[in-house]
């Protein structure tokens, strides 16, 4: 009997995290995700303290995956396929740091994907990529509206491109 490899996590922040969850929903192996905030100063944030611009949070969508159907290698493709990462804290008309794009790497295999995806990336455009890419921090989940957002709302619509 074969052992079945363990599921992983995945951190992208990409603008409005509703639209950033519904897109890694969308794709196979993607076991759960979870719409919050990470890589800012303030314990336990709530939408409204990130939205002050004052906690130095961004919205990122926590993925959970299992490797044995899709790679982080394609959750990278599709997070940059989802937005323009040379916007420097925005996406379309959500302006704010916490709508920076940035991608969080649980481990160095994760690390050298990102940096190396980046690399790739940056052959695509003109402008700079403004994409960090840092060691995964301490997820703070948002509240349970924002949960699954669009798929709840599908009128609502996000500020991407």
């Amino acid at each position: 009997m074969t052992k079945k490899k363990a599921l992983e996590k995945a951190c992208f922040g990409a603008g409005c995290f509703w639209h950033v969850e519904a897109e890694f929903r969308k794709v196979k192996g993607v076991i759960e995700t979870a719409v919050g905030f990470v890589g800012g100063r303030l314990k336990n944030p709530s939408y409204r303290d990130v939205c002050s611009h004052e906690t130095g949070h961004a919205e990122v969508c926590l993925v959970e995956f299992n490797p044995e159907e899709v790679s982080y290698s394609k959750l990278l493709d599709v997070f940059w396929r989802i937005h323009n990462p040379t916007q420097l804290n925005r996406q379309g008309p959500d302006i704010g740091d916490q709508y920076r794009s940035v991608i969080l790497y649980y481990d160095d295999k994760q690390k050298k994907l990102a940096l190396e995806s980046k690399e790739k990336e940056q052959k695509k455009y003109k402008q700079a990529i403004v994409t960090q890419i840092v060691p995964a921090s301490k997820f703070y989940r948002a509240e349970e509206y924002h949960q699954r957002y669009l798929e709840k709302n599908k009128l609502a619509v996000c500020g991407f491109r």
